[in-house]
């Protein structure tokens, strides 16, 4: 029990002699030091939509069936002496484009009905002065006359989201004659001549149909996900904070539509959610196609993770003073902004004496090595006022020298796992029925910004991204 007394008294003056360094914290001067403002960021997406489905929508609802007024109970009285009736039953729709054109084409056969009479006198004036002659019909015999019929839509979208449509029904074209027997008289033109006015009207009818709708709302609910944190695996959440909408002119080929879509945008990354900020959609704002993305990213880091980053590579390093026969070994590194272009490291110590100090140091981008690093770390005047009357054999270079080779970092490794990760949520199905197909080429930090509450990494990022539509709900 006596050595084990002796023992704990020595502890104890041991204790006594090692003393506790604590400076006061370090007050560094503002400056003019701020965030500039993000670069705009253009994203043009090239977007491929599938027709077929549009198609089939289409053929659901262009008319089967047309047909004289009246039929099959009542004729048509042309010029007093000619009175007929018809009906056209148009077969499967052929549907081809380019460009902003549509042609929507279909092959049709038609019954027809008709007799005739001799009327005198001229226009509205002309009286019948014989009976009708029995009537006579083309179609019910025999095989029904065929026709090529059809129309040339053009396309359009308006900066305020409606859209403009034309219709024009092209002239018919008769593959068969139809010949009745009132005199052999060939009525094909007639004929022809009446099922273009339908074939306009029922035109005139889908083209209003078309230009009633408005595709603001489904742009706006877009917009809104847009303005929606998105979490980016574990890098944290992206906010794409858009400004602009582009989009370029409609262009079909075969069975698809090819679109460029793009945003001018300002995102933003960050470790924790941000509030999101929902805006109203502005009008469409430019019309040339497109490809390919410039990002300009802020990616905000708070102090916390960075400490955590230093203090893996130096906790646990010893640092001896040889001559001195003294030694200090880190335990912590924290990291502060101080609102100057000089960040605070606070090393927490144990050792021959044990504590805290304070250094400052410029924190620095090398581009050409895509590394991260802090230079001119120095004591801060507190604590090397403090060490100087207290203990000053730690205010020795040989610490400087030592945290100097752990000052630099590497962003390579960084910057390629992030890309990666990109590139893989970049590439396959987005939802039913839409695949995205891109890649991010390259992403580079041009500038870096230790603000007092966070660590701002300014990159840039460039690639390319492109969307295809294979089946949607209207």
């Amino acid at each position: 029990m006596k050595h084990t007394g002796s023992f704990i008294l020595m502890l104890i003056f041991l204790s006594a002699c090692s003393k506790k360094i604590i400076p006061e914290k370090p007050e560094l001067a503002k400056t003019y030091f701020s965030l500039d403002t993000l670069p705009l960021s253009d994203i043009d997406i090239p977007l491929q939509v599938n027709l077929k489905p549009l198609y089939e929508i289409a053929e659901k609802n262009v008319q089967k069936i047309y047909a004289s007024d009246g039929w099959p109970n009542e004729y048509i009285v042309n010029n007093c002496d000619t009175k007929y009736m018809y009906r056209f039953k148009r077969g499967p729709l052929r549907i081809s484009s380019r460009g902003n054109i549509v042609n929507f084409n279909f092959t049709g056969s038609y019954i027809i009905a008709g007799a005739q009479r001799v009327c005198t006198g001229s226009g509205s004036d002309r009286v019948a002065i014989s009976p009708w002659s029995p009537v006579c019909a083309c179609g019910l015999k025999e095989a029904e006359p065929k026709v090529d019929i059809g129309y040339k839509a053009n396309l359009q979208i308006k900066n305020n989201y409606n859209v403009a449509t034309r219709f024009q029904a092209l002239d018919p074209k008769p593959l068969d004659k139809c010949t009745v027997c009132f005199w052999g008289q060939d009525i094909t033109p007639v004929v022809m001549a009446q099922l273009k006015e339908e074939l306009i009207i029922a035109g005139k009818d889908i083209e209003d149909s078309l230009n009633s709708l408005n595709f603001r709302p489904q742009f706006q609910q877009l917009w809104d996900v847009l303005n929606t944190s998105v979490k980016l695996y574990d890098i944290g959440y992206l906010q794409l904070n858009p400004e602009k909408l582009r989009m370029s002119s409609l262009y079909a080929q075969n069975d698809s539509l090819n679109i460029s879509v793009g945003i001018s945008a300002r995102p933003l990354i960050s470790l924790t959610r941000t509030i999101d900020h929902k805006t109203v959609v502005p009008d469409i704002s430019d019309f040339t196609r497109r490809k390919g993305f410039s990002i300009y990213i802020d990616a905000i880091m708070n102090y916390d993770s960075l400490s955590q980053l230093l203090t893996q590579q130096l906790a646990g390093k010893r640092i001896d003073m040889d001559k001195l026969g003294k030694y200090i070994i880190i335990e912590k590194c924290d990291l502060y902004g101080a609102d100057n272009e000089k960040l605070i490291i606070k090393i927490s110590f144990k050792g021959s004496d044990n504590g805290v100090m304070y250094l400052t140091g410029k924190p620095v981008f090398n581009p050409s090595r895509n590394e991260l690093q802090v230079k001119e770390i120095d004591y801060d005047i507190r604590t090397k006022n403090f060490l100087i009357k207290t203990a000053k054999w730690l205010f020795n270079r040989k610490i400087i020298n030592e945290l100097n080779k752990y000052s630099t970092f590497n962003m390579q490794a960084y910057t390629d796992t992030l890309i990666n990760k990109v590139n893989n949520q970049m590439n396959g199905e987005l939802q039913k029925g839409i695949f995205a197909q891109g890649k991010m080429e390259s992403i580079q930090v041009v500038n870096i910004y230790p603000l007092k509450e966070n660590f701002v990494l300014r990159c840039n990022s460039k690639g390319e991204l492109a969307i295809r539509i294979d089946s949607f709900e209207l």
